[in-house]
This record gives structure tokens, C-alpha cells and sequence, in this order.
């Protein structure tokens, strides 16, 4: 049984590096989708998880070495995983990206085309890191002040009913990532 352990966690490893690995490239040559492989680690953990599976060997340190690495693929893939979500929709139109990594949005009163949102990615990567943060250490309610500060910073840009929609699709798919990382975390370290 010690050795399937060991067997299992090198395996687990192996998968989470190679997710993280497909996620840096996603980011790197724009093809989201390529992070789509990070959903079979954090989707095998937590249905194994369900079911009550632990085959992690003793001491601890190993499942903290993973718990890392889910917390890197919390962070990492987050950006991409969201802009698929934002893809999907908009009804299979890709969401079109200004040059400071924005969404472009048409103003409806004037017709013209502008960048909002445009520090998006960096505050994703924040979030993310927040909220794995706080879940991590027992302190979920540091995600309702994360929201209202989110919130409050991106106000003035909200006044259009397209990036309005992104904002909170965007907010919530991100936010639903990194809570599922999360929580795969705290039972694997458990």
C-alpha cells in the first residue's frame, strides 16, 4: 500500500506540473483552451475526494508539495479558464481584447469603441491568490471584502450593459476556479 502512495503521488505531481505546463503556454501563445487540461487534476481530486479516496503516502509534506501545485494551477489558470467562459458567452464570439489586455466595448450612447477592464488579468491573478489564501487558512468571509473592494474599484468603468456582463461573468468564473482549487486543497492537506 506505501508504495501505490508514492506511485500515486508522483502521478499526481506529474499531472499538475503538466497542467500547469499547458497552462503557461495557453497565456504565452493566446490559446486558452490549452488550459482546459488543468480541469483533469482539480476535477480528479475533488471527485476523488467525494469518495472518501486518500491514497497520498505519510508524512505530510508530501501532500503539501501538491497542495502547491494546485495553488499555482488556482492562480495560472484562472486567466485563461475565464476567458473561455467569457468566449462561450458571448455566444462563441471570441471577446475582442484591446492592447493593455482590456475587453473593447462599443458605448451605446456615442458608438465609439473603447478599452475598459484593462488591469483585468493582474487582478484575477490577485484574486485568485486571495481566495486560495483564505480558504487555505479558514478565513472564507476575506472573500466578501475581496468582492466589495473589486466591486467598488471597477464602478465608473461598469456603465455599459457589455461590461457590466463581463465584469460579473468573468468575476464569478474566476472566483468559482479558485474556490474549487481551494477547496481540493484543504482536503488534500487535511
Amino acid at each position: 500500500m506505501i508504495v501505490i502512495g508514492y506511485l500515486f503521488w508522483a502521478l499526481s505531481l506529474l499531472v499538475i506540473g503538466g497542467a500547469v505546463a499547458a497552462t503557461v503556454l495557453a497565456a504565452r501563445l493566446g490559446k486558452p483552451w490549452l488550459a482546459l487540461f488543468a480541469l483533469a487534476p482539480v476535477g480528479l481530486g475533488l471527485l476523488g475526494a467525494a469518495f472518501g479516496i486518500r491514497l497520498l503516502p505519510e508524512p505530510s509534506a508530501f501532500a503539501v508539495v501538491l497542495a502547491l501545485g494546485i495553488a499555482t494551477l488556482a492562480i495560472l489558470a484562472g486567466s485563461p479558464l475565464t476567458t473561455i467562459v467569457l468566449d462561450l458567452a458571448s455566444r462563441g464570439a471570441p471577446v475582442r481584447r484591446g492592447a493593455h489586455g482590456g475587453i473593447l466595448i462599443r458605448r451605446e450612447r456615442t458608438g465609439e469603441e473603447q478599452e475598459v477592464l484593462r488591469g483585468g488579468t493582474t487582478i484575477g491573478l490577485l484574486e485568485r491568490a486571495a481566495i486560495v489564501g483564505a480558504i487555505a487558512v479558514g478565513h472564507p468571509e476575506v472573500i466578501a471584502a475581496l468582492i466589495a473592494i473589486k466591486g467598488l474599484g471597477r464602478f465608473n468603468e461598469l456603465d455599459s450593459s457589455a461590461a457590466r456582463e463581463r465584469f460579473i461573468i468573468g468575476t464569478l468564473a474566476s472566483m468559482l476556479w479558485a474556490g474549487a482549487c481551494a477547496v481540493l486543497i484543504t482536503v488534500t492537506v487535511a
